[in-house]
């Protein structure tokens, strides 16, 4: 019969690695890793990894238990939170991951909702804010129990089986023109616009660390033109600011517009981008009663105000 920790073992090395990540992971030393899945091979009757150079991989028996264990150990673990539910004074905590607009438009809210149902809750949020690449790589290393992750039209992204992801919202993406500018093209607030109209223009971009970098290059690809890059920051409001201040021009899905747009002209693109915000869990975690109360909020289109063109899905 198959060892359930011994499991856990091999699906830690499949997201760590190393046997000396994994042994850390856990709180293990390298030795004891190493003797549990020599142990772990002769239950399963077949190597479970192989020698890779200086790491090891696993081989086709090791991906298999590791799929199985996905939903074995996912299982357990809301059966441990289910019943830990049923002891008074429990205090839950779900972990978040999000991107920055989605952490100050969606996370936020969910916050202040929970502390205005009860001033001594039992449910308590821990959030770390990284992009959509690194959130999902946390909770593949089970450093968090929730991502938010975002993908655009055309970027699209592609989850692995053991995840389970739901579609929060949609939003555009839009041009963002100094005022006087849209004025020079006779553009009224709201009009949709040709992104070709922009190539001339200098170009205000997150930094090629992110995916809306990548999103930018190709939006722009695609109607003719590279963008000419004077400045990179990844926060949006900062390069709003400098749309505002005549600096040049962006492209800024409308979640991550800041509160107050007077200064700014906004467009949807003639042919449009958006970006589709998820909620993304490992297979099985979704059955906790504390994360999936966490994911009915964020889903309640009553929860966050919606903006126009954002559609939120329930």
């Amino acid at each position: 019969m198959l060892d359930v920790r011994r499991l856990r073992i091999l699906q830690h090395l499949a997201a760590y690695g190393t046997v000396a990540a994994t042994a850390e992971a856990l709180h293990l030393t390298p030795p004891a890793v190493s003797q549990h899945l020599a142990a772990l091979r002769k239950e399963a009757g077949t190597p479970v990894v192989e020698k890779h150079g200086r790491t090891l991989r696993l081989t086709a028996a090791g991906e298999l238990l590791v799929a199985h264990a996905e939903i074995i150990l996912a299982e357990l673990a809301a059966a441990e939170s289910g019943l830990a539910a049923l002891q008074s004074g429990r205090r839950d905590i779900v972990r978040i991951t999000a991107f920055a607009s989605a952490a100050r438009a969606l996370i936020a809210p969910l916050w202040q909702r929970l502390a205005d149902s009860d001033p001594t809750p039992e449910l308590s949020l821990r959030l770390t804010v990284q992009e959509p690449d690194e959130a999902l790589d946390a909770l593949h290393k089970r450093a968090t129990d929730l991502a938010l992750v975002h993908s655009y039209t055309v970027l699209p992204r592609t989850f692995p089986a053991a995840y389970e992801q739901a579609l929060l919202m949609e939003e555009p993406v839009l041009l963002v023109l100094h005022p006087r500018q849209a004025g020079e093209w006779g553009l009224q607030p709201g009009r949709p616009v040709d992104l070709s109209r922009a190539a001339a223009l200098p170009w205000l971009t997150p930094g090629p660390e992110t995916s809306c970098y990548e999103m930018i290059q190709r939006a722009c690809g695609s109607a003719g033109f590279v963008p000419d890059i004077r400045t990179r920051s990844s926060d949006f409001s900062v390069l709003a600011a400098l749309v505002a201040a005549g600096a040049g021009t962006a492209l800024i899905p409308r979640m991550a517009l800041p509160d107050t747009t007077e200064s700014l002209s906004l467009h949807p693109l003639l042919h449009p981008v958006s970006r589709s915000v998820y909620t993304v869990s490992r297979a099985g975690t979704g059955k906790r009663p504390d994360l999936r109360h966490v994911l009915q909020l964020l889903h309640d289109p009553a929860a966050t105000p919606g903006t126009p063109g954002t559609k939120r899905r329930a």
